[in-house]
């Protein structure tokens, strides 16, 4: 479940609460009582670790490419490629 930062803007009470993505929005602000307590815009805080897909496939994938010619194949190939496909 993700975390989210939640403030009253009647009393500035500031809270980070649990909550399930399908959750009702807390409204009521559990320090003043009033109808004011709303979610906030926050940035996500998370960090990916280990030799998954980022560091083994992406992490230096830009160095690895040395021209933009490398990018897509020479035109006899295309032409050996079935109408839609993806490759150009």
């Amino acid at each position: 479940m993700p975390i989210y930062d939640f403030q009253c803007t009647a009393c500035g009470y500031q809270q980070e609460l649990m909550r399930k993505v399908s959750a009702p929005s807390v409204e009521v602000c559990p320090k003043c009582a009033q109808q004011t307590f709303s979610k906030q815009v926050s940035a996500p805080n998370f960090q990916l670790t280990g030799s998954g897909w980022y560091a083994t496939d992406f992490k230096n994938s830009q160095s690895k490419t040395s021209s933009p010619a490398a990018e897509s194949p020479p035109a006899t190939e295309a032409a050996k490629c079935n109408p839609g496909c993806a490759c150009h």
